[in-house]
């Protein structure tokens, strides 16, 4: 359920604090990236040094470091989580939350978010009945904001009573039920094509492309995230098999086609994988170097895979969606594409050489379809992925309410 979750865990002031330590370990277990932000009060009880031990990311404590703002700055650290989660949560912060109040980090980072919150919170009992801290967790739950916790027990300076933060699997639970229920393509089945083909031209050599797989692998993971039964059939690559995801290997087009055809019925195809144009007749034995030139190469159309897929009769998927990688007229290029194949939606993209994006982390997208052209700024392609499935799940609603 956590597999491959961006959680921002922040650690707010309290002898629960050191809780937190054993939360950033069940995280880990779990899948989760996990990275941390430290308040003041947190630093009197555990160490930066010790939450970046556990977490394997730089652990952040400063609204205005200029190395941090430089590196990751606070509204980025934001962006990039899918949860935030306040554990232990004060009193003091959460009165922060609900004044809407950013004169730290913690604070700062809780408004510029769009992302779910969940909070923990740990006080004296005392506190925790306060009429003050009442009122503000009501207004925090009308906002959305999701709490778990606390507990009746022993507290600090020998009291007990209600204010015992939540136990960190409990806290895990509670975050896997935040994913739970956004679980938006639950009950679909998604079929998505990633990375290169190798084309050969003999034993020893083949045709190939630039494309590293990093985008269908990262539209693969998003669809997954979702709840989808995702099938990625992925050509020669280093990337890592999303989690959550099942993976079918190819090398070449033809190989490619066969397991997509295999793998229908499905609600959505993502064709994002750079397939050859062209395949050669590969050559028995390794081809010799011989005076007089290089040897003749035939050249045979590949399988349209995007095509055939857009015409598969009555089990063509509900949604096909295709890439254009272009180099030059992106938009008028992939708006004859889309035409051509048949498909729903195609994705276009610069890939010329200055734009980085084969081989790089950022891509910039057009999505067009039949309203038009949708532009989307510049974005991770882990980003990317995610914006599309959500597109994805507006599209196609949850089979658990048909």
């Amino acid at each position: 359920m956590l597999h491959g979750r961006r959680i921002l865990l922040i650690i707010s002031g309290g002898i629960a604090a050191y809780k937190s330590l054993d939360l950033i370990r069940r995280l880990k277990e779990r899948g989760a990236a996990v990275r941390c932000i430290l308040t003041q009060g947190a630093q009197q009880f555990i160490t930066p040094l010790s939450a970046a031990a556990l977490s394997g990311e730089a652990v952040h404590t400063e609204l205005f470091s200029l190395i941090a703002e430089s590196e990751m700055g606070h509204l980025r650290l934001a962006q990039q989580s899918d949860v935030l989660v306040v554990a232990p949560a004060s009193a003091d912060l959460i009165a922060k939350m609900a004044g809407g109040l950013a004169d730290d980090l913690a604070s700062a980072v809780l408004l510029a978010s769009d992302k779910p919150v969940l909070v923990a919170p740990a006080m004296n009992f005392r506190m925790w009945q306060h009429a003050a801290t009442q009122d503000n967790l009501a207004v925090l739950a009308r906002r959305g904001v999701k709490r778990v916790g606390p507990n009746e027990g022993a507290l600090a300076e020998n009291e007990s009573g209600m204010g015992r933060v939540a136990e960190p699997l409990e806290i895990v639970a509670a975050i896997e039920a935040i994913f739970a229920a956004s679980a938006t393509l639950a009950g679909r089945r998604a079929l998505v094509t990633s990375g290169p083909t190798h084309e050969p031209i003999d034993p020893v050599r083949y045709i190939a492309n630039r494309s590293s797989g990093k985008q269908g692998h990262a539209i693969a993971a998003a669809l997954a995230r979702l709840g989808a039964d995702c099938l990625l059939v992925s050509g020669p690559t280093e990337e890592l098999d999303p989690p959550g995801v099942r993976v079918v290997r190819v090398s070449t087009a033809r190989e490619m086609l066969a397991a997509c055809e295999t793998a229908l019925p499905v609600d959505v195809a993502v064709c994002a994988a750079a397939v050859a144009d062209w395949r050669p007749e590969p050559a028995p034995a390794k081809l010799k170097k011989k005076d007089g030139g290089a040897p003749p190469l035939k050249l045979v159309e590949n399988p349209d895979i995007l095509a055939r897929l857009s015409e598969a009769g009555n089990r063509r998927p509900r949604l096909v969606i295709g890439f254009a990688a272009e180099t030059e007229n992106v938009i008028e290029n992939a708006r004859a594409k889309r035409v051509k194949k048949g498909c729903d939606w195609i994705l276009a993209n610069d890939v010329s050489a200055a734009s980085g994006v084969f081989g790089g982390e950022d891509n910039t997208i057009h999505l067009l379809d039949a309203a038009g052209v949708e532009d989307w700024p510049a974005l991770s392609k882990r980003d990317v992925g995610d914006r599309l499935a959500q597109r994805i799940a507006a599209v196609l609603a949850p089979k658990a309410a048909e």
